[in-house]
């Protein structure tokens, strides 16, 4: 089971899709079956690196509001990302572009990390309320999962990762995609948004019927007090 994840690292929803896309993944029983991998996309690629501009406040301009309606619109944000186990802090929050963090994940899937580096960035921005956009810590997040210094620092100076970056932004145009997170599963179900568990684990189920697919089993407590060919455990 392939699914491909549109999404970008100062999207709230985002950390909360992929949450309940892992629950559901393992609720029935297909985690370890699905292939996931992440799209890059930049919800404002205009965004200066190392802004002192608030959350509160970039938001207020963008929308023509008040830093404090923004406040409160995040704080459901942060009771809906509590729902499936997360934490947000909203108020020491500040924009971020996140065109290197998307070009060092690129990096980070060539040698098997992508998973790692994905969670640690949108716990870093979210719960730790870490600069992304700054590539000294860019490079300090890629150490913490695994990753070398000098090998990160270099990916960070690519070309091959940011144009891989581009053309995942360019495909989520010509597949329509006008938010994110926005999941597509086998190339042929789409899922726009953090939708509730059901929504994702049908897309699963469905997809599993078509494909033939059975869950994993899952083992509860040892193989004590059973028997094989050879002998009994106790």
């Amino acid at each position: 089971m392939k699914i491909q994840v549109w999404s970008d690292y100062v999207c709230p929803f985002c950390y909360i899709g992929k949450r309940e896309l892992e629950m559901a993944l393992e609720e029935t029983g297909f985690a370890s079956q699905a292939e996931v991998e992440f799209k890059a996309y930049q919800l404002d690629p205009n965004t200066p690196v190392g802004t002192t501009e608030t959350i509160h406040e970039a938001l207020a301009k963008k929308y023509s509001a008040t830093p404090e309606a923004m406040k409160q619109q995040s704080e459901g944000i942060t009771a809906r990302a509590a729902e499936v186990g997360l934490e947000y802090h909203f108020d020491n929050m500040h924009p971020e572009n996140t065109f290197k963090a998307h070009r060092l994940a690129k990096y980070a899937a060539t040698v098997g990390k992508e998973k790692e580096l994905t969670e640690r960035l949108l716990k870093a921005y979210f719960t730790e309320n870490k600069r992304i956009g700054d590539e000294t810590v860019l490079v300090a997040l890629a150490k913490e999962v695994g990753l070398e210094e000098d090998a990160v620092k270099s990916a960070l100076q690519d070309e091959r990762f940011a144009a891989e970056t581009l053309v995942d932004m360019q495909e989520a145009q010509q597949i329509g995609v006008r938010g994110v997170p926005f999941f597509v599963i086998n190339d042929k179900y789409a899922i726009s948004g953090a939708q509730p568990n059901d929504v994702f684990t049908k897309a699963i189920q469905q997809v599993a019927e078509e494909e033939n697919l059975k869950p994993t089993l899952k083992m509860f407590g040892d193989d004590s007090a059973s028997c094989d060919g050879d002998n009994c455990k106790f």
